[in-house]
């Protein structure tokens, strides 16, 4: 899979306008405080992009951020002019024609963001195999990720190893490609399905699982759409197949609860984060409107309590009264009337 990646990347693809579908095309809309920056990123760099989504998430100043399958580099130097010159940004990947143009647009980005110092750097490696290069455990405040794990042949390791090198309370950011069932296995060796994005990606189920058995307890959705698939070939060959990309956040938290759990919490956004004065988005489900009161769970609680969020945030309750699983979050009373009624095989 290595090589199929790596030619298709590399080679095959001269820029975005060549790609199949639109699973590798970011359509969201470009906030206000990244419209600045994006200008300012080399034409080479852009043009030799191939993220699913925006990766960059909210109070990055001063952090330090690892990206996985950096590519041509735009999402590095994005996220370097959002981490200033105190913070650093690492990507890692293994295509040697993406990282020559990564490589050789540094200078150009420094002195396009006005840095003393550069504060991005570039590393060949595998996602799979992160602990064979010089990345300490514990050492990053967040990593993302942009249309790549989906390529990897063990995702199950490339979760692991995000935990592994994440701090207490850090977070993995990233955008991906996911199927609404099983990717056949037959369909896996076609190399456009697979550089496309499509052939790798993960029934979304599997998903969930894999980041609950290497430590991300509660993943949370933060937006998702339906790809486009306009090449008839390709429609043929996935038949029934429907493939989404999604951005997921998940925080490295310990002993996050299974479910959302009640306890009676809530929280209140000040509006204090630049750019984000009248909501603040920790997921799909949780759109939390500036001096609002608004209820969470347990976990939800957490999330916003003992990471970069916190100070932001004024908090009500603790955990010492129990009141049963949070209304709506997707699982219900299992007894008697409480029980809600729909067609299922169980």
């Amino acid at each position: 899979m290595y090589d199929i990646v790596k030619d298709y990347y590399g080679r095959a693809l001269q820029g975005s306008e060549d790609l199949q579908t639109d699973a590798c095309c970011t359509v969201d809309s470009v906030p206000d405080v990244i419209k600045p920056i994006m200008a300012k990123i080399h034409p080479e760099v852009s043009g030799k992009y191939y993220g699913c989504g925006l990766i960059a998430p909210a109070l990055l100043s001063g952090l330090r951020i690892l990206d996985l399958g950096s590519g041509s580099g735009q999402d590095c130097y994005v996220l370097s002019a959002l981490v200033g010159e105190t913070g650093e940004v690492v990507g890692v990947d293994m295509t040697d024609e993406q990282l020559a143009v990564a490589n050789r647009h540094i200078e150009f980005h420094r002195e396009a963001f006005g840095f003393k110092k550069a504060n991005v750097r570039f590393i060949k490696g595998y996602l799979e195999n992160l602990d064979e290069l010089d990345l300490a455990d514990a050492s990053f405040d967040v990593i993302v990720s942009n249309c790549v794990i989906n390529l990897s042949p063990d995702k199950r390791a490339v979760l692991a190893q995000a935990h592994r090198l994440l701090k207490p309370s850090g977070e993995l950011y990233f955008s991906d490609v996911y199927a609404d069932r099983r990717v056949p296995v037959e369909l896996s060796n076609d190399p456009v399905l697979y550089g496309e994005c499509l052939a790798g990606a993960l029934y979304w189920n599997d998903f969930l699982q894999l980041a609950k058995q290497v430590g991300f307890a509660d993943p949370r959705l933060v937006e998702d759409r339906p790809l486009s698939v306009g090449n008839p070939d390709i429609v043929q060959k996935i038949g029934p197949l429907r493939f989404y990309s999604a951005t997921y956040r998940l925080f490295k938290l310990e002993n996050l609860e299974p479910a959302c759990e009640d306890y009676g919490q809530s929280v209140i956004y000040k509006g204090t984060i630049p750019g984000l004065e009248n909501q603040f988005l920790l997921d799909c489900h949780h759109r939390i409107e500036t001096g609002k009161d608004f209820p969470v769970c347990g976990n939800s609680y957490r999330m916003l309590r003992e990471t970069r969020f916190a100070e932001h945030f004024e908090f009500y309750g603790d955990f010492h009264c129990h009141q049963g699983i949070f209304k709506g979050c997707g699982i219900d009373l299992p007894f008697g009337n409480d029980r809600i009624d729909v067609s299922g095989c169980c």
